[in-house]
């Protein structure tokens, strides 16, 4: 059993996990990047720029320096920006030992080289894949801190490694599944966020529930189709790290990605939006990184697409919505009419 763990990331979710670990009975030694930050956690126990109001265990200690939150730590938990992960990741190599085992917190996919957060990982720390685990589910930060009960999937090619870290954060609120499926977690934990946006678009112009249970749908569908594709089992996507994820991301007010796709929906702009947005919305870049894997997989990906266009192309939602209702109708199905022509 691990005592220390090195939680890389003082968002919400590495700020949220940590204290999950904590009362896991682990030492958490958390990394942020903002020295000012570090200073407010360790003086207060409150991590007031995302969790204002929650008071962290005793367990939790924060720090500006990556190389002492590595510091005889078995297990190092990632949950910083998916696009700023191979930097770091680069810049702090030398910390890791042999037996230094990663989790991935991080739902997004790299921009440019297209790499899963597990790819990226092994990439730059070279580890293998018995030493890299990816947690996703419904997780959202603020019912984590407040103990409410709540579902997790760790996923690695190795059980015992997958044991070993839901081991580490098992509690008697979080209570954490294994699986093998690494791609089919990662894909349904970036894929969600995308969909999200999709749904706050929807719900901002006001379009109804019937629409929103339309996009969760098609969009685990999409999901489902593009795992397949990239050697995902599919039954992953009906799991905690498909549908679950997707229920809870695309539902919830508590939800970065949806309140992003929200305020577009009520007409302002990508740039507005991003102003009033404090918190990193994962979809809003890995949306590119996930429709260029669907052309590379030749796999039809119409929502993200739309999501695509809406944020990065500057289309109106409006006439994005009205072109997803004309598509050429086809029989409902994950396989079937969903394969772009070169896929065929």
């Amino acid at each position: 059993m691990t005592s220390r763990v090195a939680v890389y990331g003082a968002g919400s979710w590495g700020t949220a996990f940590s204290v999950v670990l904590a009362d896991a009975g682990r030492e958490v030694a958390l990394w942020g990047r903002r020295p000012e930050l570090v200073d407010m956690i360790n003086a207060t126990g409150v991590n007031a720029d995302y969790l204002p109001g929650v008071q962290l265990p005793e367990r939790v200690r924060a720090t500006a320096d990556p190389a002492e939150a590595a510091r005889e730590a078995d297990i190092v938990v990632l949950a910083v920006s998916a696009q700023y992960a191979r930097p770091l990741l680069e810049a702090w190599r030398e910390q890791w030992t042999p037996r230094t085992v990663f989790v991935s917190l991080m739902k997004g996919v790299e921009l440019g080289t297209n790499r899963l957060m597990s790819e990226v990982i092994a990439e730059t720390t070279g580890a293998g894949s018995d030493r890299i685990a990816v947690l996703s589910g419904p997780n959202l930060a603020r019912e984590i801190v407040q103990r409410k009960p709540a579902a997790s999937v760790v996923a690695c090619a190795e059980e015992d490694t997958a044991a070993l870290v839901q081991d580490a954060c098992h509690t008697p609120y979080f209570r954490p599944y294994t699986n093998r499926d690494v791609i089919g977690c990662e894909l349904g934990g970036a894929i969600k966020n995308v969909i999200a946006l999709a749904v706050g678009v929807t719900d901002g112009m006001g379009l109804g529930d019937n629409a929103k249970a339309a996009l969760v749908t098609r969009g685990l569908a999409e999901a489902t189709r593009l795992g397949a594709a990239m050697g995902a089992d599919p039954l992953t996507f009906a799991g905690l790290a498909g549908m679950g994820d997707l229920v809870a991301t695309c539902s919830s007010t508590l939800s970065r990605n949806h309140a992003f796709g929200y305020r577009l929906g009520q007409g302002l702009t990508v740039d507005e939006t991003r102003e009033l947005t404090k918190q990193t919305a994962e979809g809003v870049a890995s949306c590119k990184a996930i429709s260029a894997l669907g052309h590379r997989h030749a796999v039809e990906l119409p929502i993200t697409e739309a999501v695509v266009d809406i944020i990065h192309g500057g289309q109106n939602p409006k006439d994005i919505v009205k072109a997803l209702m004309s598509r050429a109708t086809k029989p409902e199905g994950l396989e079937r009419g969903d394969r772009l022509e070169t896929g065929r």
